[in-house]
């Protein structure tokens, strides 16, 4: 008598098997026709009722890859994608000045000030990549997955044979990804709700440097998630005492009572990569505890 050894074989076609059959062509393969399955009907999948099962899928992938490669802590950088790297400013300098234009002149002066953040990003990127590889638990960059600052930030971890992470998001002006973001680690979200959480479910610290809208949103909600309690506590170092004093006066929140003294302590000012890392290490004494891993079920 054979005996059947196979105890662990599927007992239905997996969804891709049955995503492959070949149906012989029929009046039903017609656009207007209902007959696809339900999980290759992108036309239906798009419907506004499926909004929820998008949002599902959109917090899964992302889960389920990292999930799959191991990843479990991550560090993340947030910046402006105005902020061009130090050869690139320096390039848009000499240009005007041979063109003898005061006006691109001032403006790619300001670029040359400014790209002193691309370079700290970018190598405290390789500092984290490079630290990080004897631990126990090794720490990847993440980024918005775009210029500027989050260029900095995968290209340090790119440069030094690393991986990193990039979350880009759909944007009316095409944002693409930026070039060094490895890329089974390069995702795109529709949902910036789901984005943020992304960004912070396996982080163990952000890094702010100088920005625009973009980086307060997402520096203020981090702030606020902490301040209230929402999440656990995690270092927030802001890249730039001068920016970020000038254009957010702390002070006077705490002064006019909109914000308790204690909240000044949620964040830290930082000038340098190696500042910054010397923080993280005085933090968490590295390698970092079992019961700090992320993950969904850690956040949800």
């Amino acid at each position: 008598m054979n005996k059947r050894s196979d105890l662990t074989a599927r007992n239905f076609p997996s969804a891709q098997q049955e995503a492959e059959n070949v149906v012989p062509p029929s009046l039903y393969d017609a656009p207007e026709s209902a007959y696809r399955l339900a999980f290759t009907d992108t036309e239906f999948l798009l419907r506004q009722e499926l909004r929820p099962v998008r949002m599902q899928l959109e917090l899964l992938k992302p889960e389920m890859v990292q999930q799959e490669l191991g990843i479990e802590s991550t560090v993340v950088i947030f910046g402006s994608a105005r902020i061009v790297s130090k050869e690139v400013a320096e390039r848009l300098v000499a240009d005007a000045t041979s063109a003898g234009n005061a006006t691109a002149l001032a403006i790619a002066n300001r670029h040359l000030s400014m790209s002193r953040f691309y370079e700290e990003a970018r190598r405290f990127a390789q500092i984290v990549t490079t630290r990080s590889r004897s631990m126990t638990t090794p720490l990847y960059v993440v980024t918005g997955g775009g210029p500027g600052v989050m260029e900095a930030g995968n290209r340090g971890a790119f440069e030094i044979g690393g991986k990193s992470i990039g979350l880009n998001i759909v944007l009316p002006h095409e944002q693409a990804p930026n070039p060094y973001i490895t890329p089974e680690l390069c995702f795109q979200f529709h949902y910036f709700g789901l984005r943020k959480m992304h960004f912070l479910m396996r982080s163990i610290g952000l890094v702010c440097f100088p920005g625009g809208f973009g980086t307060l949103d997402e520096m203020f909600e981090v702030l606020t998630l902490m301040q209230t309690g929402k999440c656990r506590k995690r270092p927030i170092l802001l890249f730039g005492r001068e920016f970020w004093t000038k254009l957010i006066n702390f002070d006077w929140l705490v002064e006019t009572g909109m914000i308790s003294a204690l909240d000044l302590d949620l964040f830290k000012f930082v000038e340098t990569a190696e500042e910054a890392w010397a923080f993280f290490e005085a933090e968490y004494g590295f390698d970092l505890p079992e019961n700090d891993k992320g993950g969904l079920a850690a956040d949800i």
